[in-house]
């Protein structure tokens, strides 16, 4: 079932008919990350180039430490440096701004750190975060994640609802 999983996601991101991205005007199709007892996280691509796959396992509006998720891609530049950036927004007002270092040469903290251009990154796992509950609201995130050369690896447009 994982072979069949992993041919998937590869057909979904590479796929030209799959109405998304790569086209003038295009966007790519919003995804549901996660949705369950009160709370939705739903996401897109913001790369005109390149969609991917992201998931969360456990979707609860009480965010638990070392939260499983699940996150898919073929890469389009190498990594021996990586960098998260994210921003939370709400009606439109800044009130989260973080920058993450995911993968450093001296410290590779996941396995796909120093992976290269072309390339599948797979990761199924933990993400270490502080548990926190999640304020009933509608929320806008923006992700990007870079590499050294400030090359695009990934960026998505979010949204949390929380009810």
């Amino acid at each position: 079932m994982k072979g069949f999983t992993a041919a998937l996601l590869v057909w979904a991101l590479i796929s030209p008919s799959s109405g998304g991205g790569g086209g003038v005007g295009e966007t790519w199709p919003t995804h549901v990350a996660c949705r369950d007892g009160g709370l939705e996280v739903l996401y897109q691509s913001c790369d005109p180039l390149q969609d991917f796959g992201f998931s969360v396992e456990q979707c609860y509006k009480q965010l638990k430490p070392n939260l499983s998720i699940r996150f898919g891609i073929i890469l389009r530049e190498d990594i021996n440096k990586l960098f998260l950036d994210v921003s939370l927004l709400t009606q439109g007002s800044s009130i989260l701004n973080l920058s993450y270092p995911v993968c450093e040469e001296d410290f590779p903290r996941f396995s796909f750190c120093g992976r290269k251009k072309g390339e599948q990154i797979y990761y199924a796992g933990p993400l270490n975060n502080p548990g926190f509950d999640i304020p009933e609201g509608k929320y806008q995130v923006l992700l990007e994640l870079y590499n050294e050369n400030r090359s695009t690896v990934a960026c998505a447009n979010a949204t949390v609802i929380c009810s």
